[in-house]
């Protein structure tokens, strides 16, 4: 009986609860919401209709203050999110792959030009570049000056940026890709 009586009052009543919903919030999915958490809520409350003189003042009220439930919760939710710190861009992923093509095709360059390099200026650019000695220690290694290891330094890094320029201007007019000379000595 209990079930029967429930369901009148819902067909009698939702329309109105619906409509009173969209009056309060100006927003009709947001009524849909409203009327379920309504009849939801007022069969949690069913064994308190006995004392109920009418049943449409009373699912107005639990109306009522579901609407103003849902807009405390959304403001709470709101204030939350306006205090979490803003976040970082995310960075395209993309941009790290063109990164990496561009970084590696000018590694190959390099290694392709690198024996048109005097070859002091290129004994001291390996240590130093490759092996990860000091100038200090290069300088040692070569029995040279340590001004004169930072001049040859200098000067290999100028010249080779300048042959791996021209070496991938090159290749790109050609339309082939720069061959890695490690992987043409076949020693990959």
């Amino acid at each position: 009986m209990e079930h029967q009586l429930f369901a009148a009052i819902y067909d009698a009543h939702a329309p109105a609860v619906y409509a009173h919903a969209v009056r309060m919030t100006a927003d009709r999915m947001g009524a849909e919401d409203v009327v379920s958490l309504t009849f939801l809520e007022a069969w949690r409350l069913r064994d308190t209709l006995d004392g109920v003189t009418s049943h449409r003042a009373w699912l107005f009220g639990i109306a009522t203050n579901v609407i103003r439930n849902t807009r405390r919760a959304a403001r709470r939710h709101r204030e939350a999110i306006g205090r979490l710190p803003p976040s970082d861009a995310v960075p395209d992923p993309a941009d790290a792959v063109v990164s990496r093509i561009t970084d590696a095709a000018q590694a190959a360059a390099a290694l392709a030009v690198l024996n048109r390099l005097r070859r002091a200026d290129r004994e001291v650019l390996l240590l130093h570049v490759w092996s990860g000695l000091s100038h200090e220690e290069v300088a040692r290694a070569c029995g040279v000056p340590v001004g004169t290891v930072r001049s040859r330094l200098s000067r290999a890094r100028a010249r080779l940026r300048k042959l791996a320029a021209e070496y991938l201007t090159e290749s790109a007019a050609s339309g082939r890709a720069p061959a890695s000379p490690i992987a043409r000595e076949g020693n990959l």
